[in-house]
């Protein structure tokens, strides 16, 4: 899979160093929302989460968000969740173009999302562990 470096519009809006904002940098890149927009509505929406027993703290665009926060965000623009993978099932389909539909997509893989935009990695870094990562699910507009 092609990587092109992508930082979804994070410098251009004043941000600088490095941070754990995967979720915001994705959805940006793949709805083409400038980056302070969405890192904005997610923070928006964090904050009516609740905390518990379990779950110790909000999700922050900054540091990371819950995945219920950011499907619901998804979801609102008219994306819809694809599973790829099911408890027991193994993996399936790994971060390569070939085992991807076509179009533009925000990937969830362990611990990170990112975006595939036409068979093609943007991102930070290159998360694909050279085609063996797994994909957990997909979201994509319907």
């Amino acid at each position: 899979m092609k990587f092109i470096f992508d930082d979804g519009g994070r410098a251009a809006a004043g941000f600088s160093g490095s941070v754990g904002d995967c979720v915001t940098r994705a959805i940006a890149i793949a709805t083409r929302k400038p980056y302070r927009e969405v890192y904005d509505a997610l923070n928006a929406l964090a904050a009516k989460e609740r905390i518990g027993k379990r779950k110790k703290r909000k999700s922050n665009s900054r540091d990371g968000v819950f995945r219920c926060t950011y499907s619901s965000y998804l979801e609102s623009l008219g994306w819809h969740w694809t599973p790829t993978m099911s408890v027991g099932s193994g993996c399936r389909v790994h971060l390569r173009t070939s085992e991807l539909p076509a179009g533009t997509l925000v990937v969830r893989v362990s611990r990170h999302l990112t975006a595939v935009i036409d068979g093609q990695l943007h991102d930070t870094h290159n998360c694909s562990r050279s085609g063996t990562r797994c994909v957990y699910g997909y979201f994509a507009r319907r």
